[in-house]
């Protein structure tokens, strides 16, 4: 009878990490591949999505590089670097071999912008440049609340620096990193700071073995979620769900990605 009840006791719990684990093993669903641009979270006016989709065919057309455009309703709790470059190996940007595919992400409800650049291109479309055209192009328009103005003046930058500009583009990056910024008198502040975050998750991390020691001891001990069942590595392209390439007569060429590019947040 009391072996039961611990049975009872015991299932609510049992279920509840269950349900964590399979919420932290789920794999996230990309949007379909339906075109140049897809704009799942619906920022575009027809007539700006009209305009983009031109540009990125003739882009296309001119030199075979693909870029693409995506709107996302939500990143699903993931990091926007690591999903922009799972979603391009998912949808196959850029030509096979050549690898010469980029994407701009836009996710509004993570307030989280990202330039994802195929291996092909990272030597044109640089961290640096992805960064000052994320800054100078994207971010100022998007903190005033005109997203298709943003991810418009995003596309022409980068259509730019695809196009034959790279140099004068990465100039400029060079000249924006090496201007002094007023963070370098917060440096004391910042490390007082790390310092304190880091005694915060020692005195936590203690806490929390300690009061699983006294569960264990008093028989009310559950075994934890494990965390971690998807890695975020960029070594791996599998285990990720698509929602498929094929749609609206655009697919990718079955270029890859390795992680490059560069992000931000307004």
């Amino acid at each position: 009878m009391a072996q039961r009840w611990r049975l009872h006791l015991y299932a609510p719990a049992f279920l509840a990490t269950l349900t964590v684990a399979i919420a932290v093993y789920a794999a996230p669903t990309f949007p379909v591949l339906t075109g140049r641009v897809v704009d799942q979270a619906a920022v575009l006016d027809t007539t700006t999505e009209a305009r983009i989709d031109a540009k990125l065919a003739d882009l296309e057309t001119k030199t075979g590089t693909q870029l693409v455009v995506v709107t996302l309703r939500s990143l699903g709790g993931y990091d926007i670097s690591d999903y922009g470059y799972q979603l391009g190996r998912a949808w196959g940007i850029g030509q096979k071999g050549k690898n010469n595919g980029a994407m701009l992400i836009v996710a509004p409800t993570e307030r989280k912008v990202r330039i994802e650049v195929g291996y092909g291109l990272e030597g044109l479309l640089t961290d640096a440049v992805s960064r000052l055209v994320i800054g100078n192009a994207i971010l100022p328009r998007f903190r005033a609340g005109d997203f298709p103005g943003g991810i418009e003046r995003g596309v022409d930058d980068i259509v730019q620096v695809l196009s034959g500009d790279a140099e004068d583009f990465k100039r400029r990056a060079a000249e924006h990193a090496s201007r002094p910024s007023g963070a370098e008198g917060l440096s004391s502040f910042t490390l007082v700071l790390i310092i304190l975050a880091i005694w915060f998750l020692f005195f936590l991390r203690r806490s929390r073995a300690q009061q699983l020691a006294r569960s264990r001891r008093s028989g009310w001990w559950f075994p934890p979620v494990l965390g971690g069942g998807w890695a975020g590595g960029r070594s791996s392209g599998g285990g990720w769900s698509s929602g498929g390439r094929g749609g609206g007569g655009f697919s990718g060429g079955g270029g890859s990605f390795g992680g490059g590019g560069s992000s931000g947040s307004w």
